[in-house]
């Protein structure tokens, strides 16, 4: 801010403070010598008449303190121009930012020695700890419920990850990278490649052959077409036998439990009809390293007959 503007916002600011000073005790002076009075003044709202009486004194205290709370708020913090505020701590002067990071700093202090006592260890040991559990779970609740759902078994577009299916791999160093960078994956859309009459016959080959589920017994499906055509187009990130390519983040056609946008026939005709793109983002520069070790260890937790996030928040 300029000085010009500085100067402008102080004055206009201490101007108004002074003038709304001078108003609260000049209009107490001229009612102190009236005493409560029948009188009205003279006008009338609905039958409802106003006394012509002097403003209560613990209204006329209320006002009084008010501005004195605004004389101390604009000594302590930014609000007059260029003034930093003598807030103690803040010598940069205090702001929404410096007052966040001393939080997260003093924060740090106290749980950093926890985390980095866990960071230390295996996931796989972390992942049995049943205090560890308790912060992993609370960590859970707050940063992948949202997705993930409450109970981690995911919704449309989100991956259960209390079950046994890993689209990226459910190796325990596989997992923790996938929360410290992400994963961004994929489906292109084939309508426009293989045509409307292409997307029924490989859905129904997969919902079918791969996956080993019904097809409605009222259409019927050229399945070798099917096949030709998941051989020509899928096989490169599902693999021939649709078993899929974790490097990839392609899921396995065979286990249909593990498909996030649903396995009926219709779902899966959208998703070859029109593809579909899915990002986990990466948790680093919010978490650190430490922190997501711990998150790490409680996700594999849930894929491994461990106590759920009720109970160990109940222990």
């Amino acid at each position: 801010m300029s000085t010009f503007w500085s100067w402008y916002v102080t004055l206009l600011t201490v101007g108004t403070l002074l003038a709304l000073f001078w108003l609260v005790f000049a209009t107490r002076k001229g009612e102190a010598h009236k005493n409560e009075t029948e009188q009205t003044m003279g006008h009338s709202f609905d039958g409802i008449e106003e006394y012509d009486n002097p403003l209560p004194k613990w209204w006329f205290m209320l006002f009084i303190g008010t501005l004195i709370f605004a004389v101390g708020y604009l000594v302590l913090y930014p609000g007059l121009g260029n003034w930093k505020g003598v807030l103690p701590g803040y010598e940069g002067g205090w702001t929404q930012v410096a007052q966040w990071q001393r939080e997260v700093d003093q924060a740090d202090e106290l749980y950093g020695p926890i985390f980095a006592k866990y960071a230390a260890m295996p996931l796989e040991e972390v992942a049995k700890d049943q205090q560890a559990l308790k912060m992993g779970g609370r960590m859970f609740a707050t940063y992948c419920a949202v997705c993930h759902g409450s109970d981690a078994k995911g919704s449309a577009g989100f991956p259960n990850l209390a079950d046994s299916h890993w689209r990226w791999g459910g190796e325990p160093a596989t997992v923790k990278a996938t929360i410290l960078n992400g994963r961004m994956a994929m489906m292109p859309a084939w309508a426009q490649v293989i045509g409307e009459e292409g997307v029924q016959q490989v859905a129904a080959y997969v919902r079918h052959d791969l996956a080993g589920l019904s097809l409605p017994a009222d259409k019927s499906f050229d399945l070798q077409q099917g096949a030709q055509l998941f051989a020509n187009n899928c096989q490169a990130c599902h693999g021939a036998a649709g078993t899929g390519m974790a490097m990839l983040g392609a899921p396995d056609l065979t286990k249909p439990a593990g498909w996030i946008y649903g396995s009926s026939l219709v779902q899966l005709q959208q998703t070859i009809r029109h593809g579909r793109n899915g990002q986990m983002p990466a948790q680093e520069q919010y978490l650190g390293n430490d922190k997501v070790h711990l998150l790490a260890a409680y996700v594999l937790s849930l894929s491994q007959n461990t106590p759920s996030i009720t109970e160990v928040a109940a222990k």
